[in-house]
């Protein structure tokens, strides 16, 4: 294929006003995703500390460690790939008004699990305990939101936050402190932001899905393919794939990374394959480039099995291999008179060493200035248009082919021409329309799924309730042992569970009636509660007199020890009732264990239930408690 100089000079133009354009265009993109610096940080004496093999930290004793442990470690935290549990600390400014809150901000939502725990900077104890990551459920975060937030305290004083965090990928923390109103601000410039880039990237993907059946060009649909895997990889980075797609499926979560950025590289050597030339010049060099779509290809079937530690890894080997590969490929096709390998080069070289350089700051190697997701929209986008550019060059080039061939029909051709020209309109119209659609019906769906969540979230707040007590029922019970069950076989952790009845209950109803037996059950509730300090400890009414207590991560020695001082708190605080005290006490079983398998719960509530009843058979008012074991 002969192309004209004249040809050749004004794709050269094009391509870098194109190049120029879309740096331009994706650095004001990119001003906008990133937040604005502050005159002072709220926060300061960031420190780090590795959780060594032997020392059980927790959020009730991460506060005794000695300063001199601690290491100080500068923002943005990147401590590259790294399985071991790492503790952060900072200490957080005081707040300045009580009508606007501070909300801490992790903008890195790939971490299998992030616990924050915020203390004054006296106390030993957590004033506000959350949990996030995509290792759990979304509806667990404090804040439904992709990326991890964690409101914090309003305090006239400085306060003390310290972060847990565990994850098979990269260990990234960049740190924001926000004004709830100002981070409504950046959320809501990010998000136009961000729906400009994906608008396009889909805009592009469907275009290019119609003209593979217009056109009947394989290019098209690989180029399609490339879009929607590089957009589906960038949403998957950024957390919107796990908090509206895949929502809360954890496993998919686990593996998305992988499967998208392999899918991506996948099509985009089939495109390579079908745009250029390489079989003409080189059969290896060919033979090649398939093996790598193949072994992207099986590298998804792979890692849907195996961790993802091991596979990211492999896959930034395969990426700095393709790396070298698909540019020196491109810079020996142009060598040899390939035009079009020139303007592939240039492009491809924009995603490919953006995506390295991320990758290689993702593993700690080199710093960035910027954060590597948004280096990896710069990239793609750049090239993803650049890329639009070399099909429109090639159709041109084959378009020039055929005028050539068939000069004797130049009327037809220019017919040709003009109904084409007629159907890019359309098209155009049709593109700007369906754009328009998505995005409102994209809104719509937004709003609506959000009002349902809202209102699912508050029956399933009330399904589990207690009407009369106000504690939590059989219902919430039976569903938080079994979680709570499932908890202490994975982590390998004692679940101990207290059953208390309470003494002469009929005697109660037959002498102060119903009335004053409900009254002795909201007393008796209400003390129960204010004996259970843990966030992770739960008070339910499983009966009509019986309460359970479930007590996580609780050998059997503590368990008895909050069973034996609920006892004695109700024996010395009588119910005063029109006037009469009544007299109230309890009897208690408490068993303990660490489950092995789904069978192993109910038994521990069995065990647990027999107990009582020996309780009650030796004169009621007393706890009997053994582990499950020695029931077993």
């Amino acid at each position: 294929m002969q192309i004209n100089s004249n040809a050749i000079r004004r794709y050269d133009i094009g391509l870098i006003a194109t190049t120029l354009i879309a740096v331009f265009a994706f650095i004001i993109v990119i001003v906008n995703l990133s937040p604005v610096a502050e005159s002072a940080p709220r926060y300061s004496q960031l420190k780090y500390l590795k959780n060594e093999k032997g020392n059980d930290y927790n959020f009730n004793n991460i506060a005794q460690v000695p300063a001199s442990e601690w290491s100080t470690i500068s923002a943005p935290v990147n401590l590259g790939m790294d399985g071991d549990v790492q503790w952060f600390s900072l200490v957080i400014a005081p707040t300045q008004s009580d009508e606007s809150r501070f909300i801490l901000h992790i903008d890195y939502p790939l971490l299998d699990t992030l616990d924050v725990g915020v203390f004054q900077l006296t106390g030993s104890k957590p004033t506000a305990l959350y949990s996030a990551g995509d290792g759990q459920s979304l509806s667990e975060r404090p804040i439904l939101h992709a990326k991890p937030l964690f409101p914090l305290p309003n305090s006239a004083e400085s306060q003390r936050v310290f972060i847990k965090v565990e994850t098979s990928g990269t260990v990234r923390l960049p740190i924001r402190i926000w004004e709830e109103k100002e981070f409504i601000v950046y959320t809501s410039s990010r998000n136009v932001a961000l729906g400009i880039f994906f608008g396009i990237l889909i805009a592009m993907g469907i275009s290019n899905a119609f003209l593979t059946v217009t056109a009947r060009k394989l290019s098209f649909l690989f180029y399609s393919g490339y879009v929607f895997s590089l957009a589906l990889t960038l949403i998957t980075l950024h957390g919107y794939g796990f908090a509206y797609l895949w929502k809360d499926n954890i496993w998919f979560q686990s593996k998305a990374v992988v499967v998208f950025a392999n899918a991506t590289i996948m099509f985009a050597s089939l495109f390579t394959r079908s745009l250029l030339p390489v079989r003409e010049h080189s059969t290896k060099l060919d033979r090649i480039s398939k093996g790598i779509s193949w072994v992207c290809g099986a590298s998804i079937i792979v890692g849907m099995a195996v961790p993802y530690y091991v596979m990211i890894k492999l896959f930034l080997v395969l990426l700095s291999l393709i790396v070298i590969f698909t540019l020196g490929l491109g810079l020996w096709l142009a060598t040899r008179g390939v035009v079009v390998a020139r303007y592939f080069s240039v492009a491809w070289g924009f995603l490919l060493v953006s995506g390295l350089t991320a990758s290689l700051d993702n593993v700690n190697l080199i710093q960035l200035p910027i954060g590597s997701n948004n280096l990896l929209i710069v990239g793609g986008a750049v090239e993803t248009i650049i890329l639009a550019l070399i099909l429109a060059i090639s159709y041109s080039h084959s378009r020039d082919d055929l005028i050539e061939a068939q000069q004797f029909a130049l009327d037809q051709e220019m017919q040709a021409n003009i109904a084409k020209e007629n159907l890019l309109e359309v098209q155009k119209r049709y593109q700007d329309d369906l754009e328009y659609k998505v995005e409102e019906r994209t809104l719509e769906l937004e709003i609506t799924l959000r009002e349902l969540s809202e209102v699912n979230q508050e029956l399933e707040r009330l399904n589990a309730i207690d009407p009369l007590t106000g504690v939590y029922n059989r219902r919430h019970f039976d569903k938080r042992l079994r979680s709570e069950g499932r908890r202490s076989r994975r982590e390998q952790t004692p679940l101990s569970l207290i059953l208390m009845d309470i003494d002469h209950f009929k005697n109660i109803n037959d002498t102060y009636g119903h009335d004053g037996g409900d009254a002795c059950l909201i007393h008796i509730a209400q003390l129960f509660q204010k004996h259970i300090h843990r966030p992770t400890d739960d008070v339910c009414r499983i009966g009509g007199e019986e309460f359970a207590i479930i007590l996580p991560n609780t050998d059997l020695s503590g368990a008895y020890h909050v069973a034996q001082t609920i006892r004695e708190a109700l024996e010395g605080a009588p119910l005063n009732y029109e006037g009469q005290n009544i007299d109230l006490t309890a009897s208690a079983g408490v068993s303990s264990t660490i489950i092995e398998n789904e069978d192993h719960a109910q038994l521990l509530l069995r065990h647990a239930d027999a107990l009582l009843y020996e309780a009650k058979a030796g004169g009621r008012n007393n706890v009997k408690y053994k582990t499950l074991q020695e029931y077993i």
